[in-house]
């Protein structure tokens, strides 16, 4: 009879709005894990967050937390600028560690969490989480089937108003400062786009592209235009702007193959809908409350020993490569 593996023991680094229903919860309900502790830098906010959600242990101090035997593995949910050094003082603790996503401002700072993990006993994945959303699986099995023969082309397209309900508000509203985000709009919302361009296409073998700002609502970017070519062949073209008028707000994203052609969104629930020889046909998968959950129960049974990694570093790294690409 195999044994049981063993409950992996989480804590938090930045206890914030994406902990509150999106993954936090997660962590809780997942088969063989347990959320035993959340850190924030404001004490008061950490208290209240593990007393609204039944967490045994707050801290306001994230080395006490790293240096918790009690705790096995870290979920990393503050902005991006500080991920690299709570990854590597994790992983040097020995801690198991889950990156929010953007991981890192660019693939440099992947760079040092890949060199860090490398030294560690403890593991590393990244939160690209729509890999096991219903509907974006839906879309990789029909593409694996040929329900659209052989994909030629795909086109992202993201174009919102400045005020766009889709974006998330902060209080620092840190997703505009490129010293905290690593740019605009385009780095908190195209990893969910391009990690899964890579996963269901495969390596880039070439990209370019370029940001400006056309809003002038803040310093960053909010229009991003990129190119890439795929070892598979597959060509993209994405357009990201975030300053276009509400009657012109898109978000799609378009598979063509040479026999026929997929559609869906990115945010929101999805509307999946095949075009091919057979006729039109629409899935409308619901997405779990927590939207996280599935991701996280890949993570635990990856720490666990059950499973390989559901989304290394080194794919992570070669998302914000591709951003690098269609930005610099």
């Amino acid at each position: 009879m195999s044994e049981t593996p063993h409950t992996i023991r989480w804590g938090i680094i930045g206890a914030g709005d994406v902990c509150e229903i999106k993954s936090g919860p997660g962590f809780q309900k997942a088969p063989g894990s347990e959320l035993v502790s959340v850190m924030r830098r404001n004490a008061a906010k950490a208290e209240d967050f593990a007393r609204r959600h039944g967490v045994p242990q707050w801290t306001d101090n994230a080395e006490a937390l790293l240096s918790d035997p009690d705790i096995d593995a870290i979920y990393i949910a503050t902005p991006p600028a500080s991920h690299k050094d709570y990854a590597v003082a994790a992983l040097a603790a020995g801690k198991s560690v889950y990156v929010e996503k953007p991981v890192a401002r660019n693939a440099a700072e992947c760079e040092a969490m890949i060199a860090a993990e490398s030294t560690s006993n403890g593991k590393l994945c990244a939160a690209h989480y729509r890999r096991f959303l219903p509907s974006f699986m839906k879309l990789k099995a029909l593409l694996d089937e040929g329900a659209i023969g052989r994909p030629l082309i795909v086109r992202l397209d993201m174009l919102q108003p400045a005020d766009s309900a889709l974006i998330a508000n902060s209080e620092e509203n840190w997703r505009i400062e490129p010293s905290i985000a690593g740019g605009g709009l385009f780095h908190d919302l195209s990893p969910h786009q391009l990690d899964l361009m890579l996963h269901w296409f495969g390596p880039v073998s070439r990209a370019n592209g370029f940001g400006t700002n056309q809003g002038g609502h803040y310093k960053a970017d909010d229009c991003v235009h990129g190119w890439a070519e795929f070892d598979s062949g597959v060509v993209l073209q994405g357009r990201w702007h975030f300053a276009v008028p509400e009657s012109e707000a898109r978000d799609l994203c378009e598979v063509i193959g040479t026999e026929g052609r997929i559609t869906i969104n990115f945010f929101g629930e999805q509307v999946l809908r095949l075009f091919n020889k057979d006729g039109e046909q629409t899935f409308r998968l619901p997405n779990p409350p927590h939207i996280q959950q599935p991701m996280i129960e890949q993570v635990v049974r990856y720490f666990q020993g059950e499973r390989d990694n559901p989304c290394s570093m080194t794919e992570a790294r070669d998302v914000m490569a591709l951003m690098d690409a269609f930005v610099r």
